[in-house]
């Protein structure tokens, strides 16, 4: 899957896929999406790559084993 946004930055891609993390203001966000999404496809034996490119877009590749 990749967008067409800004990128992640450095400073936060360490952080992304922890639970309740997010980048919204309080109130606006719970954060779990991509920490659910992670955890998901890691119980089924797959692997949840990141590749951003800042300023240009963010990838992200899901791939399981068989």
């Amino acid at each position: 899957v990749k967008d067409n946004g800004g990128g992640i930055p450095d400073a936060i891609r360490e952080k992304i896929f922890q639970p309740f993390f997010t980048t919204k203001p309080t109130g606006e966000g719970t954060g779990l999406g991509l920490s659910l999404a992670y955890d998901i496809i890691k119980s089924h034996g797959g692997e949840l790559k990141l590749m951003p490119k800042q300023g240009e877009f963010t990838q992200f590749t899901i791939t399981f084993q068989c």
